[in-house]
């Protein structure tokens, strides 16, 4: 039996430019993008605080935009994201690059609003013309994060034939088919398929019972179990056949013995 939710998220173009500190004077520089021919140059000033309100603080920087490209860029806008020293991500602005020709460089201020002290930041394009498409770098597989569950929890999970270790985990996969195994000792073992859409956003879950007991649980007086094939069961004994190997209990051991149904053998 299978649970699973999804959340759905607008698509978009999402790219991670340099993580560069914010802490020194000397200007930031970033090149988007990264890879490939250079398109556009930023260069920050050191961002200064300029108001705050309880946690909330606002930060300005005079920044410079240089068009590194061969063609007028008409109109592009970028996010730009601000993170503490943990890389948590505290804050966010928006940077609109209008009418640059070739070799043109704009000035104008940046202002972000951060819940924090910023440390490091990241560019990432919101919208861009269609000069910059040929512009852009092959984008990585995208991923989202889910949270694959399990009842029982505490089975072993595989992920494409990875393991992943054991539920309730939180992964990472790409969009696109994959398969989920599970395995828990005492119960069968069972498979999923998953398969991730384009707009499939992180935050969801899947949830796998497992089948059955596949063996025999057998309940000590001491309060722990054994899962096993009880082979035989006397006055005074039982043997159960845990890993390969027998194993002899005292019938006084033993609170109690639940056995699962055995196919009958042919004849």
């Amino acid at each position: 039996m299978i649970f699973f939710t999804y959340k759905r998220a607008a698509t978009g173009l999402i790219l991670l430019m340099a993580t560069l500190c914010l802490a020194k004077d000397e200007p930031r520089v970033m090149v988007w993008p990264e890879t490939g021919k250079p398109v556009l140059r930023f260069s920050f000033a050191k961002f200064r605080e300029s108001s705050f309100s309880g946690k909330q603080h606002l930060y300005t920087s005079e920044t410079t935009i240089e068009n590194l490209w061969d063609k007028k860029i008409s109109q592009a806008n970028f996010s730009l994201y601000l993170f503490d020293k943990n890389k948590v991500r505290i804050g966010d602005g928006s940077i609109d690059v209008t009418n640059i020709s070739p070799g043109e460089s704009i000035r104008l201020q940046t202002t972000v609003a951060a819940s924090g002290k910023p440390v490091t930041m990241t560019l990432s394009p919101e919208s861009l013309p269609a000069e910059l498409q040929p512009a852009m770098p092959p984008r990585p597989p995208r991923q989202i994060s889910i949270t694959v569950n399990s009842i029982p929890q505490g089975a072993s999970l595989k992920i494409d034939g990875e393991d992943m270790g054991t539920t309730p985990k939180v992964v990472r996969v790409s969009v696109g088919k994959h398969t989920l195994e599970f395995s828990k000792e005492g119960f069968t073992a069972g498979s999923f398929p998953l398969d991730i859409g384009s707009d499939d956003a992180s935050g969801g879950s899947v949830s796998y019972q497992l089948g059955n007991s596949a063996h025999d649980t057998i309940e000590l007086r001491d309060g722990s179990v054994m899962v096993g094939d009880v082979e035989s069961v006397s006055a005074t004994e039982v043997i159960v056949l845990i890993g390969g190997n027998l194993q002899h209990l005292g019938r006084n051991q033993v609170k109690r013995i639940l056995l699962v149904e055995r196919d009958m053998p042919k004849k």
